[in-house]
């Protein structure tokens, strides 16, 4: 994925509110951050970031460049087949890390799905790579010379892709919306609860039922206070005689 973040393309998260000891717990929704912005292909291209890289330009492998240029062409080669690698546009210095579906072994037949071919042209290895950038879905197409470890790649707006997301998108939405409005009808429906006039007869049900919870739950506590009051003689005020 690539490492640079564009906050004013992706939507924010609504915050938690805190709670106060007394205060009555608020709703509380969580809206995860898109993948992807409303409208892709409009951001890809007039994006000036997306539209200098997706002119074909220089680029270059940026794995373990404090090793010798022998292992670290093997330590490429056996990136590509596991499926990953790391590239850089030398023009702009942004930096990509791609995963893709590796060629069985490097060595499957040739297939122009394929994402890694190390047959197509002798010397090189033919990437490409799907991936969700700044809020668009892209694909990194291009090689990289198995010796010098450069190359030339572009990025290119994913249609198929961006459908995809497109319509998670709206369904991550509505199914907020529709938290929010069942939300709302249950606010409603409380605060219509709280203004309508009480039920005389529920109110005399619950008097009754209060008044016999006091007399049941109050008399045997009445005989124990009595008994404990007999029981105990009084002897203030006696005077003490001397030994």
């Amino acid at each position: 994925m690539h490492a640079m973040s564009d906050p004013t393309a992706l939507a924010g998260m609504l915050p938690f509110d805190s709670i106060g000891l007394y205060e009555q717990p608020k709703p509380r929704f969580i809206f995860k951050m898109p993948r992807v912005v409303p409208d892709q292909k409009a951001k890809f291209e007039s994006d000036e970031l997306f539209r200098r890289l997706s002119r074909e330009s220089e680029i270059r492998y940026t794995g373990y460049r404090d090793r010798p240029q022998e292992e670290r062409q093997v330590r490429f080669q056996n990136g590509c087949r596991e499926g990953h690698t790391e590239i850089a546009f030398v023009a702009t210095g942004t930096n990509i890390q791609l995963v893709f579906n590796p060629s069985a072994n490097g060595y499957s037949m040739a297939d122009p799905t394929r994402e890694c071919d190390f047959d197509k042209e002798h010397g090189k290895v033919h990437i490409r790579s799907h991936f969700i950038m700044n809020g668009v879905c892209v694909r990194w197409r291009g090689w990289v010379d198995l010796e010098r470890l450069d190359g030339v790649g572009c990025l290119e707006y994913d249609e198929d892709k961006a459908q995809m997301e497109d319509s998670l998108l709206r369904e991550q939405i509505e199914r907020y919306n529709q938290r929010l409005r069942d939300f709302e009808e249950k606010q409603r429906a409380y605060r219509q609860h709280q203004e309508r006039p009480g039920d005389p007869d529920l109110e005399m049900r619950m008097a009754s039922s209060l008044q016999h919870h006091h007399v049941n739950h109050a008399s045997p506590v009445g005989a124990r206070c009595t008994q404990q009051r007999v029981g105990l003689p009084l002897q203030v005020g006696l005077p003490v005689s001397p030994p």
